[in-house]
């Protein structure tokens, strides 16, 4: 099948175009080693990006980060370096792009993966479209992290927080995906658990309404303060305080809650140690033992 000169239309339409310093162009990288990256215009003559002028990234390896296919904008310093090339700087572009960039992954909620690149008052810092972000260290985790220094050249997913161009300030959160891969591990695991299952638990907190129990593994349920005990009760504190171990039968599973009874698996426990009256061989005398003292006596081969 022949060419026309519509099969190249756009390599055509790009090399009548008039490049001036100072425009951002897009280009495919075709080249990259440790001195500079070499992008495909598609233009009659291809962008050359000098190492120091692709990132502000301390450390930043570029054979390791770029890689051939990647799309990249730059800007143009030159149109000829003295070589033939066009010299760009994808530092300079990104100081006008990238904040747009910030804001649609502030608004989009987008998970990023970062590396934690220095340790200052207060948090952390690493980029994100090469520009500077600070981590709070309230926001590094679930719980306040008092030790920072742990972080420091580790990988972190985070989202933008807050982005301010004119201050020149980016903001950046990791506690917001933790809580939410926190939630899901809690719902997995709330629907595995079981109704009817009696275990054991640490009173976390009492309410006028009932009790927290802290089933441990990230789980907690609520005793109803009509599931506290047989006796009728104004408080739970008038039977139970926060640290107190106590055995719960799980009642019921709603919603991602757990609904949790004292008063059932004393119930229950009570029925298993329930001592059974029985008669001695030989004798009318009668004997009281528990179920466990039975089994005690039973020998398996």
């Amino acid at each position: 099948m022949s060419e026309t000169m519509k099969d190249y239309e756009v390599e055509l339409e790009a090399s009548f175009k008039k490049i001036e310093e100072g425009d951002i162009l897009t280009g495919t990288v075709i080249s990259v080693d440790e001195k500079e990256v070499i992008l495909d215009l598609k233009y009659y003559a291809e962008g050359i990006i000098p190492a120091e002028d692709y990132s502000r990234e301390p450390g930043f390896q570029i054979k390791e980060e770029v890689h051939v296919g990647d799309e990249v904008s730059a800007t143009v310093v030159r149109r000829d370096d003295g070589h033939g090339n066009i010299l760009l700087s994808r530092v300079e572009a990104n100081d006008v792009l990238a904040w747009d960039k910030l804001k649609e992954l502030r608004d989009s909620k987008e998970v990023i993966d970062v590396v934690v690149k220095g340790i200052v008052n207060g948090g952390v810092i690493a980029y994100v479209e090469d520009v500077r972000g600070f981590i709070p260290a309230s926001k590094l985790s679930l719980n306040y992290v008092e030790d920072t220094e742990e972080y420091l050249n580790k990988p972190i997913q985070v989202q933008v927080l807050d982005v301010d161009k004119e201050s020149n300030k980016l903001i950046l959160s990791a506690r917001e995906i933790l809580r939410e891969k926190a939630e899901e591990e809690r719902k997995q695991k709330i629907s595995n658990v079981e109704v009817g299952l009696v275990t054991e638990g640490v009173v976390e907190s009492l309410q006028p309404y009932g009790a927290f129990v802290n089933l441990g593994g990230g789980l907690s349920g609520l005793v109803h303060i009509s599931q506290i005990c047989e006796k009728r009760i104004k408080k739970p504190s008038e039977v139970l305080a926060v640290g107190d171990k106590v055995k719960v039968k799980i009642t019921a599973v709603k919603d991602g809650k757990l609904s949790l009874s004292i008063k059932e698996a004393s119930d229950m426990m009570a029925k298993e140690i329930e001592e059974e009256v029985i008669e001695l061989p030989g004798s009318s005398e009668q004997a009281t033992t528990s179920l466990g003292s039975l089994f005690a006596n039973i020998k398996l081969d």
